[in-house]
């Protein structure tokens, strides 16, 4: 079974509900944001979220790979059963990309057997995003350093896109990346883009993305992907609610139904 691409059973009359699991603090609160766009133009789907223990916040494949591991991501399973989730994400970009495309996938095996349901993690929800959009050259623009951004291009490139460039910004933090405001945000669009490029991923779930969609795609005039955006995506296709919904982006707005 591949729980990457499960889809939660049908729930009756109970509230759709997919929950994440997200590693400490820093732009957790672009998910009642999120939830907020998303009743806006469908169904309300509640987003809890649930933070797990980092260990140590830094942006190097030892902290990220302690960051991933299965006892962090099985606490915060436990805890987020008593909201009710019908499928679990692992919001979380580069404490997936680490362990690559086969210890990424179980990783997320690991995370839908503790909780009982579908699960999916952020890298996953981009592999599945850049699908979805029907493109296949992208190019990275990542706050990470330069040798985290490209695990995320190899990741990539094992799920079947064409990375036609990685740019990394060197931040070694999520506190710091949590701190960039809109100026910051388009300004690391536009530094990663590249002509050949169809879409713009921006890698970080620490970044702050939500309030900023349609900007994003208006500075380079193409679909960018974020981190938080493509995580709650996911969740919305594991529950099998990936409609259309107005103002999250062309990924939203090219959603299935």
């Amino acid at each position: 079974m591949t729980v990457t691409h499960n889809r939660a059973g049908s729930t009756g009359g109970i509230a759709r509900t997919v929950g994440f699991l997200y590693p400490g603090h820093s732009a957790e609160d672009d998910y009642p944001l999120l939830e907020r766009l998303v009743a806006r133009s469908g169904p309300r789907v509640r987003l809890p979220l649930v933070h797990t223990d980092i260990g140590e916040d830094a942006h190097r494949v030892d902290a990220l790979l302690e960051m991933g591991s299965a006892a962090r991501l099985a606490a915060g399973a436990r805890e987020l059963a008593v909201h009710g989730a019908q499928a679990v994400v692992w919001a979380c970009t580069s404490a997936s990309f680490v362990f690559g495309r086969h210890g990424a996938e179980q990783q997320v095996r690991e995370l839908s057997e503790v909780a009982g349901i579908p699960a999916s993690s952020t890298s996953f929800a981009f592999a599945h995003a850049v699908q979805a959009l029907g493109v296949r050259r992208v190019a990275v623009a990542a706050t990470y350093p330069e040798d985290v951004a490209e695990h995320f291009t190899t990741f990539l490139k094992e799920s079947g896109a064409e990375v036609v460039s990685t740019h990394g910004s060197g931040i070694i933090t999520a506190a710091e990346v949590g701190t960039w405001g809109r100026s910051e945000v388009l300004a690391l669009a536009r530094g990663g883009d590249h002509p050949e490029a169809e879409a713009v991923l921006l890698p970080d779930t620490a970044l702050h993305t939500a309030a900023y969609l349609a900007d994003l795609e208006d500075a380079v005039g193409k679909p960018v992907l974020t981190a938080n955006q493509v995580t709650v995506w996911e969740g919305l296709r594991l529950l099998g609610a990936d409609t259309a919904r107005e103002g999250l982006g062309t990924l939203f707005d090219a959603a299935s139904g």
